[in-house]
């Protein structure tokens, strides 16, 4: 794979330099784009992220999300209301739409075109954050956040399809800020430090550390919360590019675990429903339970007739940001934010 990777290498740094070289434009706007994205293909956090944002912000300014909502069966702008499927706005839109009923919620290709659409169609809207937008170069955002996994490193990465990097590594350079994700819970200071010297960030990037934090399960459907312990055997249905940090939660919290994996964004079928019952009923325990994830979850929630007396739970996962540095990574986005005078408190 690696001439390939060359190839696409070098598709990939001359599309940036005509950016940069301003032969094509990036679209500026004077409002506030808080953009989240990667310089990998996925796994990485950006939906937690996303959602830890807009924790952070919602109840000081009107916001809204913009993603392409990945593998939706719909085209073109569109803004989430009550009843709208995964099937419309795609999985991690209609994640955000359940979690923040009170924000909005939008879909386009075209962020170009989605971003005055959503400030006509909302015009309350104080903050747009543009989910896995960082290649999207036709629009330039005022505040450019990437994230890379602790376990594997943008830095030591290699180009797709060799690696999992779909955008050359010096691109980090137009971040504002970098996110090292899916760290230890005990990273130390020095650990700390000779990561930050392998990414040399430029003088005005700052760089932070997040861990994983899984809160309690609920039901799919039912809401009713559920346990982990060792007394718990547990079918993992799970749909993610990168399920490591999830299967080593189970491994150190539960009695035992197997699970069913799909491609990232999976759509589920009536097949893949009687293969995962087929599978649960196979293991021989009273104290078995189903575990999916949030993503998954908004996939699955069309089930409700042949799920409902499962024991079918969702994991909810947030980021939590360490060094005690929190508070600094939350000032910096209120501060970016009030740089645009129109941008009023709630």
């Amino acid at each position: 794979m690696f001439p390939f990777s060359i190839v696409y290498g070098i598709i990939i740094w001359v599309r940036n330099a005509i950016f940069d070289k301003k032969i094509f434009k990036s679209a500026t706007f004077n409002f506030p784009l808080i953009c989240v994205g990667n310089l990998a293909i996925g796994g990485t956090g950006k939906t937690p992220m996303t959602e830890f944002i807009v924790n952070a912000l919602k109840s000081k300014y009107k916001i809204a999300t913009l993603s392409r909502g990945y593998k939706r069966r719909t085209k073109g702008f569109f803004i989430a209301i009550e009843g709208t499927t995964a099937i419309e706005i795609g999985d991690e839109p209609m994640q955000f739409h359940q979690k923040f009923p009170e924000i909005v919620v939008a879909v386009g290709e075209e962020r170009l075109f989605a971003i005055p659409q959503i400030l006509y169609q909302k015009p309350e809207t104080q903050v747009i954050v543009l989910d896995d937008a960082f290649q999207h170069r036709r629009v330039a955002a005022g505040l450019n956040i990437i994230l890379t996994d602790y376990n594997n490193l943008f830095t030591r990465d290699f180009l797709f399809p060799t690696g999992d990097l779909r955008d050359i590594k010096s691109s980090y350079k137009r971040a504002n800020i970098i996110i090292v994700t899916k760290c230890k819970n005990d990273l130390t200071e020095k650990e700390r430090s000779k990561i930050i010297q392998e990414i040399n960030p430029q003088n005005e990037q700052k760089v932070y550390f997040s861990t994983l934090k899984y809160d309690a399960p609920y039901h799919l459907f039912t809401k009713k919360q559920e346990t982990l312990d060792r007394s718990k055997d547990v079918l993992l249905i799970c749909g993610i590019a990168n399920p490591e940090p999830l299967k080593m939660h189970l491994m150190n919290n539960v009695h035992y675990y197997e699970m069913i994996r799909y491609a990232d964004h999976h759509i589920f079928t009536s097949n893949d429903l009687k293969e995962i019952k087929r599978q649960f009923e196979k293991i021989q325990s009273e104290q078995k339970i189903i575990i999916t994830t949030e993503k998954d979850a908004v996939r699955l929630e069309k089930f409700k007739t042949e799920l409902i007396d499962f024991p079918i739970y969702v994991l909810p996962i947030q980021h939590e940001i360490l060094f005690n540095e929190n508070d600094h990574f939350v000032h910096q986005l209120n501060s970016f934010i009030e740089k645009y005078p129109q941008q009023q408190s709630i």
